[in-house]
């Protein structure tokens, strides 16, 4: 993969990060905005980067994965440079890098709002508000605002998370920003790991319960992932969907593939995906992202828009 951040390039991002941090707030003020969230296809694909937040490093294979941030920034840059790509949903730090690098010019930038439910962790349903708020979504001229909310009746920390997520909806709302909503249901297998599931009753009952938080649901989109019987999913609500990508799998094509028949769904907008395509099995990012990119637009041309 050829290299988009220069030595040169780094190190002057380096240098912002300890001489002028004022950078950033000029950064964040001088963004040239996109004009809407939707592009000409009426669709939108953006590239998640908000797992290392999280403390969610791995993926093929490689615990450490996502740990190099020169690294994940390199593939950062090289998604966005492709023209399908509308912009990027990330942690402050990662948005923040990428705008020093000038890699966020006319791109959505939807801000990840809780990441304090730690990968690994006991508490790991306890989704606390640790990333941006709606305040500093707003203050940073930023479109949107996304958030986790992984459910399980067994977890209490479910119920924090959900309290969270409504407030933060309804904070959103009166800014008039999108505020981005991935529910997820999950349950404990017999050696305590969480295992989403992906049976139709429980994303179903997943996404009417996102679609009421808050006080008005006006500025809502959901986060969902593919699905066997999208029909079914993806009836339950009004609201604009985008499908995650999901964790990246050996059988690329096939995971690509698997998508299509979702992203036909008239409620869909469009594709949100990490590392699907930061992290392809081949190392190349540029053909992982226009992949996807291809997948999108032909479930555009042939959907109901």
């Amino acid at each position: 993969m050829p290299d988009r951040i220069s030595d040169e390039r780094y190190q002057r991002l380096l240098d912002l990060r300890a001489e002028r941090p004022q950078a950033i707030a000029e950064a964040y003020a001088a963004r040239k905005r996109p004009p809407r969230l939707l592009n000409d296809r009426g669709t939108i694909f953006l590239v998640a980067a908000d797992h290392p937040a999280r403390g969610a490093l791995a993926t093929g294979g490689d615990p450490l994965a996502m740990a190099d941030r020169r690294s994940l920034l390199r593939r950062l840059v090289t998604a966005l440079a492709h023209p399908d790509v509308d912009g990027v949903l990330g942690s402050p730090d990662v948005i923040e890098e990428l705008l020093l690098l000038g890699a966020l010019e006319g791109k959505v930038v939807i801000g990840s709002m809780n990441r304090g439910g730690l990968d690994g962790a006991s508490w790991t349903m306890d989704d606390r508000f640790t990333g941006y708020d709606a305040a500093s979504i707003a203050a940073c001229n930023l479109e949107g605002g996304k958030m986790l909310l992984r459910l399980d009746d067994h977890d209490a920390g479910t119920a924090t998370t959900l309290e969270g997520c409504a407030q933060a909806v309804s904070e959103l709302a009166a800014h008039r920003l999108m505020a981005m909503v991935e529910p997820l249901p999950y349950h404990r297998d017999d050696s305590g790991a969480l295992v989403l599931r992906t049976d139709v009753g429980s994303l179903c009952r997943a996404m009417t319960v996102a679609s009421a938080l808050g006080t008005t649901s006006a500025y809502t989109w959901l986060k969902m992932p593919a699905c066997e019987d999208p029909d079914t999913v993806y009836a339950c609500t009004t609201l604009p969907c985008v499908v995650l990508g999901g964790v990246a799998e050996a059988d690329q094509a096939a995971q690509v593939a698997f998508w299509a028949r979702t992203l036909r769904q008239p409620v869909v907008r469009g594709l949100v995906v990490g590392r699907t395509v930061l992290y392809p099995a081949d190392g190349d990012v540029a053909t992982a992202v226009d992949a996807a990119a291809q997948v999108l637009r032909a479930a555009s041309a042939t959907g109901l828009r």
